[in-house]
């Protein structure tokens, strides 16, 4: 898979080491000298998927350039109770207060990966599995890599770069109609899709001419007639209330795609420790 750009997280690490340390580890500061060297240790304590690993070394590698720094794993991979994923060697203080940083980053991330691993797996490769926008505000670019990481696929980024016309866009454009053609001509370079909450609505964004139609929080019967409706000609995305034990119900509907804000928003942090000894 991709690595992260490198230049899109070294500003996101300054501002969460800059938060936790303030004017400076008070503990760390008063009962470790100096020039003491130590070795760090990352170990998993649960089964995984990991992502991550390149913004954690970068919150080492921010107070201590030099660092040494060897991660056996690499986003993507699975990791299995007990393994010993990762070495860091340097000055004793660097590794004490670089720490919780590296490692919030690590769990969160390796978290949301391993839960789009849960899901990709679910589909038995019968629908894709998206994302959506329901991620932590500021750390978008690393949830989603984390998304990425675990298998699923990235929805758009922001608001720029696709369109997604809503319920409360055709309101306010007054139909389903009117909003699809005025998104045709001011972005007709875009993929267009636009949300249905009903077979009637799917209807009008068929005849509208939509790339892609969100069928949002349809009953499964409803969902299987939109695709016989759509016959192919376009694609077609579940959205609303999907869990991860509905999956394969939802993948056997012949629906393309199924998105979960469950992947980044409420995926549980993996529980892995760093182990700090003297050297």
């Amino acid at each position: 898979m991709p690595r992260l750009r490198p230049e899109s997280y070294p500003d996101i690490v300054r501002r969460a080491l800059a938060e936790d340390i303030g004017a400076g580890d008070v503990t760390t500061d008063a009962t470790v000298p100096a020039s003491q060297r130590a070795r760090g240790i990352f170990l998993v304590k649960q089964a995984c998927v990991l992502a991550g690993v390149d913004v954690a070394a970068e919150a080492f590698r921010q107070l201590e350039p030099d660092i040494e720094i060897h991660f056996r794993k690499t986003d993507g991979e699975a990791c299995a109770v007990g393994e010993e994923i990762g070495e860091v060697v340097g000055l004793a203080r660097t590794l004490l207060v670089a720490e919780r940083t590296a490692l919030n980053f690590l769990q969160r991330l390796s978290g949301i990966a391993t839960r789009a691993r849960a899901y990709v797996d679910a589909s038995g490769g019968r629908i894709t599995v998206l994302d959506t926008r329901k991620t932590t505000p500021t750390l978008r670019v690393l949830e989603k890599h984390a998304v990425a990481a675990g298998g699923a696929t990235n929805h758009r980024i922001g608001l720029y770069d696709a369109i997604l016309i809503k319920d409360n866009h055709v309101r306010l454009a007054g139909g389903v109609a009117a909003a699809v053609a005025r998104c045709r001509a001011s972005r007709p370079d875009l993929r267009l899709e636009i949300e249905a909450q009903s077979l009637e609505q799917f209807d009008e964004a068929l005849a509208a001419g939509a790339d892609i139609v969100l069928v949002d929080n349809m009953p499964l019967d409803e969902v299987r007639e939109a695709v016989r409706r759509a016959a192919g000609r376009i694609k077609i995305e579940i959205s609303g209330g999907v869990t991860l034990d509905r999956i394969p119900e939802l993948a056997a509907t012949g629906a393309d795609y199924v998105s979960a804000g469950a992947l980044t928003h409420s995926a549980p942090a993996i529980d892995i420790s760093f182990e700090i000894e003297p050297i």
